[in-house]
């Protein structure tokens, strides 16, 4: 059971905050593939071709790069979890929002790129699993006749 559980106005004022957030951590991501790219096509040519190493003081400040992003990246998953969000997907900005319906945990799902907080799955389903939230009067926060609570 989660900590945290989220109505659907709740989650869905919280986007503007962690949308930012999701931006960032995506970006410091690709800085590390990219440096893990470059590193392992490096090292490949050193042991095919029998290539050279590039200079020791390009590779470290790679390697300080790298590790600048790391850190960034972790404090940027931090900073998202201490809200309740639980991060699902980095490469496409996915998050779940812990929720109950009819007293059973289930998951408000939204990703970059989303205008609003429209899907929600079960907490098994993940993403494939994903279903329309039914448009309610009041909070928004009704599904199929059911009370989010």
């Amino acid at each position: 059971m989660a900590d945290k559980f989220f109505n659907r106005r709740e989650a869905q004022e919280l986007l503007p905050t962690l949308a930012p957030w999701l931006m960032e951590a995506r970006d410091e991501k690709q800085k590390i593939e990219a440096f893990k790219n470059e590193l392992t096509q490096v090292a490949s040519r050193i042991m095919v071709l029998g290539g050279t190493f590039p200079p020791l003081a390009d590779l470290l400040k790679k390697k300080s790069e790298h590790d600048a992003a790391a850190e960034h990246l972790n404090e940027l998953v931090e900073r998202i979890q201490e809200t309740g969000v639980l991060v699902k997907d980095l490469d496409v900005g996915l998050v779940d929002f812990p929720s109950l319906l009819e007293g059973e945990e289930i998951y408000l799902c939204w990703k970059l790129g989303e205008e609003r907080v429209a899907f929600w799955h079960g907490v098994d389903e993940g993403f494939a699993g994903r279903k329309p939230l039914d448009e309610a009067p009041g909070d928004g926060t009704q599904q199929r006749g059911h009370r989010l609570q």
